[in-house]
């Protein structure tokens, strides 16, 4: 049987994955690899470039599947899927927080994941639709110069911010993506008029950056007193500078404040997928205890894993202290109206 084969694989007369499949055969009795196998899968990513890196080629070593990444802002990329629809390219949108996932599954663009991938993580950090998984998470904080800031100063609500008392000692980052999901927190639970009035007084109060780094490392060298972050940038900077060298502290809004949400990074196949079987394994990877062990350890990633019994990277605080707001995936919604009350506000 295989002498035939070898012949025609020989001169040429067999396609290049079926000669695969039988090299692998003669090997040791592989498996066939099958032309799904040998796909690669476009990866439209809003994530961090590290984490990314770190996870694809680990993905294509146990594999065999390569993985093209396309990176930019979640935001625009979700627009930009949006704007291509059925005739995307990408198979797979991996993003940093859930309402960039609730617009395309709003917009029916998703595929459903598959039911086994979907129970590796607790529901509530999954789509309310199936459509997209959890893989990630980090929480809202504040991040202050310890050399300026007693801990007595710290406000006990991140509404407290748009007030007289902290005129002048904020940093934010209303243009980045991570603000968003804040903004629809604050709108949901307090209520649009609410948001809109403390969004006028931190355009009062507050120095703007162009992003989260830009806020903590202004902080750290006591450029501002105080910034509204997610965790992961603090424990970066830390990474990079050494915990001696560090010149700042977070904190954590107290009592479920809305300050202290949570924000959720998942990941879904498109439905215009032309390998939704290959997309499906990397959906199940990304929550695969494999991969949540690699991005919870290291110096690469500094967000919480989902799945459970999975420990998140030491420096952080245990993922069961926090206490964020009780606001579910579906009522924090898709941050259609944040970019609205941002702009009301003046800040974009």
């Amino acid at each position: 049987m295989f002498g035939s084969a070898l012949q025609d694989l020989r001169r040429g007369r067999l396609p290049a994955v079926v000669s695969l499949a039988i090299l692998a055969a003669l090997a040791g009795g592989a498996a066939p690899l099958r032309a799904e196998d040998a796909a690669t899968l476009t990866l439209y990513s809003g994530q961090h470039e590290q984490s990314v890196n770190l996870i694809t080629a680990d993905f294509q070593k146990r594999t065999g599947i390569a993985v093209k990444v396309k990176a930019g802002e979640g935001p625009e990329i979700a627009n930009q899927i949006a704007e291509e629809g059925a005739s995307s390219p990408a198979d797979v949108y991996f993003t940093e927080n859930s309402p960039e996932l609730q617009l395309l599954s709003e917009k029916g663009l998703l595929a459903p994941v598959e039911a086994k991938t979907l129970a590796e993580i607790p529901s509530q950090y999954n789509s309310p639709k199936g459509d997209w998984v959890g893989v990630l998470a980090r929480e809202n904080v504040l991040a202050y110069d310890t050399a300026t800031v007693r801990p007595g100063q710290l406000p006990k609500s991140i509404m407290d911010l748009a007030g007289p008392a902290y005129k002048g000692k904020i940093g934010i980052a209303p243009s980045d993506g991570d603000f968003l999901p804040l903004v629809s927190a604050v709108a949901a639970l307090k209520g649009k008029p609410a948001a809109l009035a403390w969004l006028k007084g931190l355009a009062q109060n507050a120095q703007t950056f162009d992003d989260d780094e830009g806020v903590v490392a202004a902080v750290d060298r006591g450029g501002v007193a105080m910034g509204i972050i997610n965790n992961y940038y603090w424990a970066r900077l830390q990474e990079e500078v050494g915990r001696s060298k560090m010149h700042s502290a977070l904190y954590h809004f107290p009592g479920g404040d809305v300050g202290a949400v949570v924000n959720v990074s998942g990941a879904a196949v498109l439905k215009s997928s032309a390998h939704g079987e290959a997309a499906q394994k990397f959906l199940a990877y990304l929550v695969s205890e494999p991969a949540q062990t690699l991005l919870a350890q290291g110096n690469v990633n500094f967000e919480y894993p989902l799945r459970p019994g999975v420990a998140a990277n030491p420096v952080l605080k245990p993922f069961g202290e926090l206490k964020p707001p009780q606001i579910s995936i579906s009522t924090l919604g898709d941050d259609s109206g944040a970019a609205d009350l941002l702009r009301e506000a003046g800040l974009l």
